[in-house]
């Protein structure tokens, strides 16, 4: 398998170094990525530098997935506009744990394995060192001159936000990085997005000036979405690997919903479909796209990864409830139904409310539905909320007793997409 050509036409390579793909192809090679461990949970932004470790081991080399858990502590300017909050180290340490659990499900880390994945944590060779042994050992091989060409550093130097020392520092944190593993993990190359390109040529550039050695990057396209709306964003904030945070259900409905444009781009990036099915499936989209063939592909492969089968099949049961059969009247699901629907948001409400016939309006505020009455008279005037499929006609409605789902239940819709199981207690 030539991993450049397999990433190549999955569109998944934007920068590369002269001679990767050449030393890729001579012998068994470690590279790695970096993981920013700003929560606990990585979020679908995470996901490409995943895939690519993935992919990097099933063409036969050794992936090395390094948390940050020291530039963490500093913060990455590349692609900000402004300085981020620092974390205390307790916070760090509780993330770096909760992403090690998350990247051991998607890379063989068996020890059997001579192209074993391996983990590690920036902070266990920073803490060692003193300020002015990096000054000293590190700092001196790299001009000024050098770090003031990156764009990350010319673009928040130019602004009228600045750059804080702090900042400045970290792409040559990062080229340590990169140094110590090529010394103690053989590790000769290393991945990341388009906007790594800076940072991650540093450390090129400190192997070559301290150990005369040779090392190799190559970047890939930062995602984006076809309509200009930021990639894995929703309503609700980040899309997470977390089931927690991010339910199945609502994880697959975040791939279900892409554009044509989209579906056809994320299924090369997002799955590890083969080329042929890949593009037979990109065939059969465009001879009716009202199938939504590409959606539905992409969203089964994406959550059956992230997430297994179990819940893949309880994300598509849901989706079958809520949207299958919309004609449907809510009176027809059963309690069963209502209950096991994985991923819709499940809240509780007063009786006394509904018994004395609450404006729906202040249902819907007070639900946590609408963060104001302002914003929920709005979308209800506007026609987007339904209550139990039927939309609510205007701003007069009462939700009473009488609508109530076997007797405790209303089944609330906002928008297209946002499904609410409200319990009535």
């Amino acid at each position: 398998m030539n991993l450049i050509e397999e990433l190549r036409w999955r569109g998944m390579i934007q920068d590369m170094m002269p001679g990767t793909e050449e030393q890729l192809q001579k012998e068994m090679t470690s590279a790695y990525i970096g993981f920013d461990p700003t929560a606990d949970s990585l979020h679908i932004g995470s996901l490409v530098p995943i895939l690519l470790l993935v992919h990097f081991q099933k063409a036969g080399h050794k992936p090395i997935a390094l948390v940050g858990g020291a530039t963490g502590m500093i913060g990455d300017p590349s692609g900000k506009s402004q300085e981020r909050n620092l974390l205390d180290e307790a916070t760090l340490q509780k993330n770096v744990a909760g992403i090690k659990a998350q990247l051991e499900k998607y890379l063989d880390f068996s020890s059997s394995n001579p192209n074993a994945a391996e983990m590690t944590n920036n902070y266990d060779w920073f803490k060692g060192i003193s300020f002015i042994d990096f000054l000293r050992d590190t700092g001196k091989h790299i001009t000024i001159n050098y770090m003031m060409a990156k764009d990350s550093v010319k673009k928040r130097i130019e602004s009228e936000v600045g750059l804080s020392y702090t900042e400045f520092a970290y792409q040559l944190m990062q080229g340590y990085d990169f140094l110590w593993l090529y010394q103690h993990k053989n590790c000769k190359l290393q991945m990341g997005g388009s906007d790594q390109w800076g940072n991650i040529t540093t450390g090129t550039e400190l192997i070559r000036r301290k150990t005369g050695g040779e090392a190799f990057a190559f970047t890939c396209p930062l995602i984006k979405k076809a309509d200009g709306t930021k990639f894995g964003k929703t309503e609700q904030g980040n899309v997470w690997l977390d089931a927690s945070k991010t339910s199945p259900y609502q994880f697959y409905q975040f791939w279900l919903n892409a554009s044509d444009v989209d579906a056809e781009s994320w299924i090369k990036i997002f799955t590890l479909l083969s080329k042929e099915e890949t593009f037979a499936l990109i065939e059969a989209h465009k001879t009716d796209a009202s199938k939504r063939i590409l959606q539905k592909k992409l969203a089964e492969e994406v959550t059956r990864f992230i997430h297994g089968e179990e819940a893949l099949q309880e994300a598509i049961t849901t989706t079958e409830k809520l949207f299958a059969n919309q004609s449907a009247p809510a009176e027809s699901l059963s309690e069963a139904d209502l209950e096991s629907m994985e991923g819709v948001v499940k809240m509780d409400y007063a009786v006394s409310r509904v018994n004395e016939g609450v404006d729906i309006v202040s249902f819907l505020a007070e639900t946590g539905i609408f963060t104001s009455k302002g914003e929920a008279r709005k979308m209800v005037q506007g026609g987007g909320v339904s209550i139990n499929r039927k939309k609510a006609e205007g701003i007069e409605m009462k939700i009473e007793a009488s609508l109530l789902l076997h007797n405790k239940y209303l089944l609330v819709q906002k928008g297209k997409k946002n499904y609410y199981l409200v319990q009535v207690i």
